[in-house]
């Protein structure tokens, strides 16, 4: 019985073709709902969490991702030894491969995720924006089929032409960033396209590319959905995304500030338009961007279990990865949407990746010495490390996504910045120290952002430090308190004490006018 069964189906042991913290999601979800998780691991995994917690785990091959984790045949080896009945792809690496997806099928197993159909489908962005179209959700203008690799000059800016300048040039597979290129003109269409192209071909071996106009300081909202073998979708309130670093996702927040009831009506009905049109089972997002009228347009669809899942798991008070299992096992859902419309409270996610913020964001890994994660109230800390491990240099350096709860935007935010105070790792650079200030910017703090905002706030930094910011008053009195003196904001007489509780917490010592920096 394969996962685009109808009826019912068995899954008792599940293979997680993944690592890191979204394994180790899913292993908890197992745990809950009666399944043996079963893990695998490539040679500088041997020691990780997702490891550790599994039933049972198996290596597949050295630390390259095409030497273990994108080796279907390894997979499918273990699931095989190991005796699982079903495979969840978790993100990245095979999850949106229609090829695994059917492999895994093919082998008498269920897949946890949408049918290889759907997956191959919704894949091709030119495809799916079809799909979007022919249900009636409006898309962003752009070419409606890929652009042919022998392609002239002349035929590339009479497609261009039609679409209108500043435009993307994207690639039809992947996302994230990868293989997208914006053009402000003609003259620079052709070299933006042989990049592009370069770009799709070495990450996703597919070169084909499509161009695609380029809203005016555009909002990127997603509504994640579920969808049953019975003909049952089901949309959750939308996720504001627009908190972008090069087109790459840093901080997602549900509900968005901007969008209002009628619009998330409008929202998740086109999302379920676009979802049903495709006959789409399992979890999925649709992601739209939105223009500086609140007009919403199709961009794409996401075939599997979305990062940022936690946060519309916090509001809408549902296990999407215990759905994703139950789903799979061939049970009808039994949501009340009108529930999942109206969010409880507000939820905000900062992405944790192991970077150096102060270095152009360049990757950091290395051994973690030490690891103090957050907690209290309303504070949710998915992660795959732990104090002693390294993070490796072979795969994406995120390494934990930190989410805070509370009843409103305003809370939310006062928790988040809490809990980033207190999340301490030492032996490897993070992006906290970025967070805490990103958080503390008024046009965050009163939802006055964009897809642009980011890029363009960055770049006026001029190279300052994240960490070189002033402390808090209720970090100047916990040093005061520990002192048994006064420290008054602006202290110029700091005594070698006061300096080492500033050098652990990373702060600096300015010239005397300055004070504690």
């Amino acid at each position: 019985m394969t996962g685009a069964g109808v009826d019912h189906c068995n899954v008792k042991k599940l293979l997680i073709a993944n690592r890191g913290e979204i394994a180790v999601r899913i292993v908890r979800a197992c745990r809950e709902t009666g399944v043996c998780p079963v893990a695998v691991y490539s040679e500088c995994d041997r020691t990780a969490l997702h490891v550790r917690l599994a039933d049972e785990a198996y290596p597949i091959g050295p630390s390259s991702p095409r030497d273990s984790y994108l080796r279907i045949d390894r997979i499918l080896d273990v699931a095989r030894r190991s005796g699982a009945d079903a495979v969840h792809p978790g993100y990245g690496f095979l999850a949106e491969n229609a090829a695994f997806a059917s492999a895994v099928c093919d082998a008498g197993l269920t897949y946890v995720g949408p049918t290889p159909g759907a997956v191959a489908l919704m894949g091709s962005k030119t495809a799916a924006r079809a799909a979007a179209s022919r249900a009636g959700v409006p898309v962003v203008p752009g070419t409606e089929a890929p652009l042919g690799s022998d392609a002239s000059d002349v035929e590339l800016a009479n497609c261009a032409e039609a679409v209108g300048f500043p435009l993307l040039v994207k690639a039809v597979a992947g996302g994230g960033g990868t293989g997208m290129r914006i053009v402000g003109g003609a003259e620079g269409l052709p070299d933006a396209v042989r990049a592009a192209r370069s770009e799709a071909e070495t990450a996703f071996g597919d070169s084909a590319v499509y161009l695609e106009r380029c809203l005016h300081r555009p909002r990127h909202v997603e509504v994640q959905l579920l969808g049953d073998h019975h003909g049952v979708i089901v949309p959750f309130v939308e996720r504001e995304c627009s908190i972008q670093r090069r087109h790459q996702k840093v901080v997602e927040e549900t509900p968005s500030p901007i969008v209002s009831s009628e619009l998330r009506r409008a929202l998740t009905t086109a999302a379920v338009a676009v979802a049903g049109a495709v006959n789409y089972t399992n979890a999925g997002t649709i992601e739209f961007l939105l223009d500086e009228d609140n007009r919403f347009y199709f961009l794409e669809m996401n075939t599997r279990l979305q990062v940022e899942h936690p946060i519309t798991e916090m509001v809408a008070g549902v296990d999407l990865v215990q759905w994703q299992i139950r789903i799979a096992r061939g049970d009808r859902l039994t949501l009340d949407v009108e529930r999942l419309l109206a969010p409880t409270g507000h939820a905000i996610e900062c992405r944790i990746y192991a970077e150096d913020p102060d270095n152009g964001f360049l990757p950091s890994p290395g051994r973690i010495q030490r690891l103090q994660r957050p907690d209290g109230p309303g504070i949710r800390d998915d992660t795959g490390v732990t104090e002693g491990l390294d993070v490796p240099i072979f795969y994406d350096p995120l390494i934990s996504k930190l989410a805070a709860w509370a009843p409103d935007r305003a809370l939310a935010i006062a928790r988040m910045r809490r809990a980033l105070k207190e999340y301490h790792v030492d032996g490897i650079k993070t992006t906290i120290p970025f967070f805490i200030w990103l958080l503390d910017q008024p046009d965050f703090c009163e939802g006055r952002f964009d897809t642009t905002y980011l890029d363009e706030v960055l770049s006026c930094r001029n190279g300052r430090a994240f960490l070189d910011m002033t402390p808090a008053d209720e970090d100047l009195a916990a040093i005061a308190a520990v002192l048994q003196e006064t420290v008054p904001v602006g202290a110029t007489g700091i005594t070698d004490g006061a300096k080492q509780i500033v050098g652990q917490r990373g702060w600096k010592v300015k010239a005397r006018t300055e004070g504690l920096r």
